[in-house]
């Protein structure tokens, strides 16, 4: 008996250090160890600059009173907190020893340092960046960006669970196979242009797309099926669907719509909140008109329905109840008491300022959640070069009850014509409950 467990424990062990050895080897192989930086002009920084506030890489890679790019942003996850790194060329804690095909490696295969990187970064989106492209980045990086001097923060992961290797695997199932992005023969370039921003360095998918067991993005594309931009849930928010086949999507905004939301954070539609706020303010509010009509027509070719029923129609009936005075069904007056002043008792609310509730699509969303939040949390808006005017939605988490909230967001999901589910108190409390533990790990 002890012989073959003996056996069995040699077995095990021997399999157990192929593995790690694999894995080792596969990180130490990622990547195309064949490009060589060229000639760097100012025009090619001034491209990685753009390209870098397309990517979003502020967003993650610089905080409040340090330098830019030099990290420390605390993210958490399932199994522990992690920090982004210092992307600064300084040459101690940053990226200044990286060649340009160690900068292609941690931007499109997820290596860097010779192990596979937590997919916080998301390079299962940055895969189909191009050679110019990625050699524009790394010249921005390289000469425009200042060197900051702050070493990284050790992530906040307990062992086993802080061990890498494990790493590599996810990247061979989940990750896809990296490749420049190349449009299909005879494509439209507008919507090439879009598909290359919105698949790749916008990384859209990363948040609006619901994720696997493993947190992984279940479709990378719109080929991939009726999962890509589907809609997920991000920070405790969910992010609605971009598609043009379901209620609760952008199936009702124009071309026009799309574009001035990712360029002001705000349309005739809706308003920009939680950490789509920091991508309007750090990303998208610098894209060129081309760019932003490029994006919003790709979006609006994912999922194009002729069907009538995902399409918003105004109803009159709550509006005039309340005209008359009836409050009488349910969440009615705790929406004129607490919201009606700024959205309007029709639901219209103000243009730019207090968005307009009826036909919204986080309103009409098939997960509440945002709109939960929303009313419990506040809200306040993007301020960007073109709507430097900030508005704030106040927090009732302190002065409305669970029932209330259930109450009130019903009200608003089933009036002017708004066709979303009740709310019910269970789905308020778990809002609290994640929220709390939020506010406790920080």
């Amino acid at each position: 008996m002890k012989r073959w467990f003996v056996r069995l424990l040699l077995v095990a062990v021997v399999g157990f250090c192929m593995v790690v050895a694999v894995s080792w080897w596969s990180d130490r192989a990622a990547g195309d160890s064949s490009l060589r930086a060229g000639e760097t002009s100012a025009d090619l920084v001034a491209r990685g600059g753009y390209l870098a506030k397309l990517g979003d890489c502020a967003a993650c890679h610089s905080i409040a009173g340090q330098p830019d790019f030099s990290g420390g942003l605390r993210m958490v996850t399932p199994i522990g907190a992690i920090y982004s790194s210092n992307i600064t060329p300084n040459k101690e804690h940053g990226i200044g020893n990286y060649t340009l095909a160690d900068f292609d490696r941690a931007l499109r295969f997820g290596v860097a340092e010779g192990h596979t990187l937590y997919p916080a970064m998301p390079f299962t989106s940055y895969y189909n960046t191009t050679p110019d492209d990625v050699a524009a980045l790394y010249a921005y990086f390289r000469h425009g960006v200042a060197p900051a001097a702050v070493p990284n923060r050790r992530n906040e992961i307990p062992f086993p669970l802080s061990m890498r290797w494990p790493l590599t695997y996810w990247r061979w199932l989940f990750a896809p196979r990296p490749a420049p992005f190349v449009p299909p023969p005879g494509a439209d370039p507008v919507l090439a242009k879009g598909a290359y921003f919105v698949d790749g360095l916008g990384h859209c998918g990363e948040c609006h797309t619901p994720r696997g067991i493993a947190m992984q993005v279940k479709a990378g594309s719109a080929s991939a099926g009726a999962n890509y931009l589907g809609g997920g849930i991000v920070d405790n928010l969910f992010a609605p669907s971009l598609r043009n086949d379901a209620v609760g999507s952008i199936a009702d905004w124009s071309e026009q719509d799309v574009a001035a939301f990712l360029q002001r954070g705000t349309n005739a539609a809706g308003i920009a909140f939680g950490s789509m706020s920091d991508v309007i303010v750090h990303s998208t509010q610098y894209m060129t008109d081309d760019d932003a009509r490029a994006a919003a027509r790709y979006l609006k070719s994912i999922g194009v329905t002729s069907n009538p029923a995902i399409r918003f129609a105004y109803d009159e009936t709550s509006r005039a109840r309340l005209k008359e005075g009836d409050a009488s069904w349910r969440g009615a007056q705790l929406y004129l008491d607490n919201c009606a002043a700024c959205h309007r008792p029709d639901g219209k609310g103000y243009e730019g300022v207090f968005p307009s509730l009826a036909g919204n699509p986080i309103v009409q969303a098939s997960d509440p959640l945002s709109l939960i939040a929303i009313v419990m949390d506040g809200s306040t808006t993007a301020r960007t070069k073109t709507t430097p005017a900030q508005f704030t939605m106040p927090a009732f988490a302190w002065r409305l009850s669970n029932l209330d909230v259930a109450d009130v967001v019903t009200f608003i999901r089933t009036s002017w014509g708004n066709a979303a589910g009740p709310v019910n108190v269970p789905q308020v409390e778990a809002h609290s409950a994640v929220s709390l533990h939020a506010h406790k790990s920080e």
